[in-house]
């Protein structure tokens, strides 16, 4: 892998460098050696949330497989691995290749695949790679009538993994009733072309971020996916000698472990947790449904938010209203607008030397490459050539405006980067 000057924000006066020759560069963040806007992954709380997630998961028994679609970056998916990763989730088979060719080889593809090239696809990488393992989800007769359909035509291929998706009602995907869910599931385990593995949610779905509503509302989903994996069990519908649960984990990620660590089946259970964005978690929307799991778990410490986007001040066209070098093709907004953070004044090179952005300091808006700052004309005013470094709710959404982010330390120095493959 190479970055160069086709990368947003690298050097256009630097040769072409790989991963490894990045911090010999002595690229600095308060030196202005990187072009603005610029997506910065903060070494440190990297480091620490990968670490809390994992002993998280480890302390209540659970297996934890990230959900890679949040980043699409093979240096991220090693470093989840390295950190005790059951394995790593996606979206697509496209994904998959993505991380089968990082090193992935047990993977939960939670969403349905039925096109003929997917499914080729996925044979294909099943093929060239023995030790790997995927299981993708299942929700209707039809999408199942299309896997045989396409399996007939491929009498070579080996029966697909796949786990019965479980939904909530006018939300995404999953089977609505318990009685499709088990026509659904005996339908699967009586299939040439599928073996049923287990039962998937995704508890989002049910989720809101009011704590009243989020404990009934996902405690009763939990309460439906236990009830029809006791009932698959009991007609011994599951092809091997354990059961797969599996729900999301971004978001209210505790509310799922008794359906993860459930007992009382006639077969181990493996429990895995699919959360996503607790990587680098945000500023933002994750941030407050994290204040909520840590209030219901007792929790002194979780996670830090470890994406950022910094800026530079490129306007003050009139009193109270200054423009940032980053916009909508730069920085996440479907959740909500960034958030400001810090001020670093033009000229200042050490971090301790800058301040908190102002309270008063809001995003108003964003154009494709502006950002509107509205602040207090009688308080604190940036001025052209200041820096302003943005947080951001949900971080799928900056990752995948990125080819690549540097990774720095808590001073400053760069001393990194990762790349992304969306």
């Amino acid at each position: 892998m190479l970055f160069d000057a086709s990368c947003k924000s690298f050097p256009q006066t630097a040769a072409p460098l790989r991963p490894a020759d990045i911090p010999a560069q002595g690229w600095q963040l308060l030196a202005d050696d990187l072009a603005y806007p610029l997506a910065v992954l903060k070494r440190a709380a990297l480091q620490h949330n990968l670490a809390w997630m994992q002993a998280y998961a480890k302390r209540r028994g659970v297996h934890l497989a990230p959900h890679g679609k949040t980043t699409m970056s093979p240096e991220l998916f090693r470093m989840q691995l390295s950190a005790g990763a059951w394995g790593i989730s996606f979206a697509t088979v496209f994904q998959l290749g993505v991380g089968v060719q990082a090193g992935v080889r047990r993977s939960i593809i939670a969403n349905q695949v039925l096109s003929p090239a997917d499914l080729a696809g996925l044979c294909a990488l099943l093929h060239t790679h023995a030790d790997l393992q995927v299981w993708f989800l299942v929700d209707s007769l039809e999408q199942l009538r299309l896997i045989e359909a396409w399996s007939v035509t491929q009498p070579a291929h080996k029966p697909f993994d796949v786990l019965l998706e479980i939904g909530v009602a006018a939300k995404r995907t999953g089977v609505r009733s318990q009685e499709q869910a088990l026509a659904l599931a005996q339908a699967i385990a009586q299939s040439p072309a599928v073996r049923l593995g287990g039962v998937e949610c995704y508890e989002g779905n049910a989720a809101i971020g009011e704590p009243s509503h989020d404990v009934v509302a996902v405690t009763e989903l939990v309460r439906r996916v236990l009830e029809v994996t006791r009932l698959c069990d009991a007609q011994a519908l599951f092809a091997k000698e354990e059961i797969l649960l599996s729900a999301g984990g971004s978001a209210v990620f505790d509310l799922v472990l008794p359906l993860l660590t459930t007992s009382g089946l006639s077969k181990p259970v493996a429990g895995v947790l699919r959360s996503g964005c607790y990587i680098t978690h945000d500023h933002g929307h994750y941030k407050r449904y994290l204040q909520l799991v840590e209030q219901r778990e007792g929790l002194t410490e979780s996670l830090q938010p470890a994406l950022e986007v910094w800026t530079q001040v490129q306007s003050v066209p009139e009193p109270g209203l200054a423009f940032l070098s980053c916009g909508r093709r730069d920085i996440s907004f479907d959740i909500e607008l960034p958030m400001p953070q810090r001020l670093a004044r033009s000229g200042v090179r050490r971090m301790e030397d800058t301040v908190a952005a102002p309270p008063d300091w809001r995003i108003t808006q964003l154009n494709d490459q502006h950002a509107y700052l509205q602040f207090d004309p009688a308080g604190v005013v940036p001025a052209v050539g200041d820096r302003v470094v943005l947080g951001l709710s949900h971080p799928c959404t900056t990752f995948d405006k990125w080819r690549w982010m540097v990774v720095a330390e808590d001073d400053g120095r760069v001393v990194g980067a990762i790349h992304t493959c969306f």
